[in-house]
């Protein structure tokens, strides 16, 4: 399994610097290149702009532009519309899951984040 996540890059999208931080260090353990936006207009900067990425972990509850507008204008997109988007939610209530995955993410992960599962998916969608 961390063989397909060397040397993969990965967008992590969280406007919580804590959730940046430990992600990023987990997955730099794993030799995986790790960039990150603080909002979700930030992340769509980043890939307009030429950065580009095999996987992006997306917060739902953000400022700025949540998780769903995201979505949503990356599903638009031809150019980003087949980058595998796993969302990720505090918020988790009873159907997010499901709204999450009508709105376009490739899969869906509450928080608190079990690493574990977690790489699981993220090597499943690579």
């Amino acid at each position: 399994m961390e063989a397909k996540l060397r040397n993969r890059t990965v967008l992590i999208v969280d406007d919580d610097e804590r959730n940046r931080f430990a992600l990023s260090t987990y997955l730099e353990l794993l030799e995986m290149r790790v960039v990150t936006a603080d909002n979700g207009q930030t992340a769509l900067d980043l890939l307009k702009g030429g950065e580009v990425v095999d996987i992006i972990l997306l917060d739902i509850m953000m400022p700025v532009m949540d998780g769903y507008e995201v979505l949503n204008h990356l599903r638009k997109d031809e150019a980003f519309s087949q980058i595998p988007v796993i969302a990720v939610t505090a918020q988790a209530m009873k159907g997010d899951d499901r709204r999450c995955l009508e709105a376009g993410a490739s899969d869906y992960v509450a928080k608190p984040v079990e690493l574990n599962n977690f790489v699981s998916k993220i090597a499943q969608w690579l």
